[in-house]
């Protein structure tokens, strides 16, 4: 029920997905709405404090759920050669496009030389502070990755959704109950 099985995925699978589904939108909702936020609104600070923390407890639960992925089993895919490649690049797709935005705004906030503060548990070091124009770049990269991030989750779900509906595969109940692969 814990380890992932060539008919279903495992629990920490499944949590992993779930929570990071939920971080990305999230972040991509607040990360929107902050851009709007004027100097003397009482979210001015709160609000990038809230995203850098989700955001470095993304990145650290996107480690973690690639460690877990590259050393266990990955569930069997239904479908066509065709669309099973094309299952595989757009998975690999969200892994990339979701690097680069967690990456991009590392450098963004450290940008000043500081380090991060994780809700005030702990700080993340500035590795790299020193590049010219940096959290100006990095902003024009995180903008367009976490669109391009959230764009390619939406077909990701629309898929899912397809592949439920229309040809009746039981690859969303198998991301949904780690039980519910284990019964076929």
């Amino acid at each position: 029920m814990w380890r992932n099985t060539r008919k279903g995925w495992g629990i920490v699978s499944i949590m992993l997905h779930w929570v990071s589904a939920l971080a990305i939108i999230g972040l991509f909702a607040l990360g929107w709405w902050m851009t709007d936020l004027g100097y003397y609104d009482s979210w001015y600070n709160l609000a990038p404090w809230w995203h850098r923390s989700i955001g470095i407890l993304l990145f650290a639960a996107t480690l973690a759920r690639l460690a877990w992925r590259l050393t266990g089993t990955t569930p069997a895919l239904p479908g066509a050669r065709l669309e099973r490649l094309a299952a595989e690049l757009g998975h690999l797709g969200l892994y990339v496009l979701l690097g680069v935005v967690l990456v991009s705004g590392y450098l963004i906030s450290t940008a000043d030389g500081r380090g991060i503060s994780v809700f005030d548990w702990f700080e993340v070091p500035a590795l790299v502070s020193d590049f010219p124009n940096q959290a100006t770049l990095a902003g024009t990269v995180h903008w367009y990755a976490a669109l391009a991030l959230i764009g390619l989750a939406a077909v990701h779900m629309l898929a899912a959704l397809k592949h439920h509906f229309i040809d009746r595969h039981d690859i969303l109940v198998r991301m949904l109950s780690p039980r519910a692969s284990r019964k076929s």
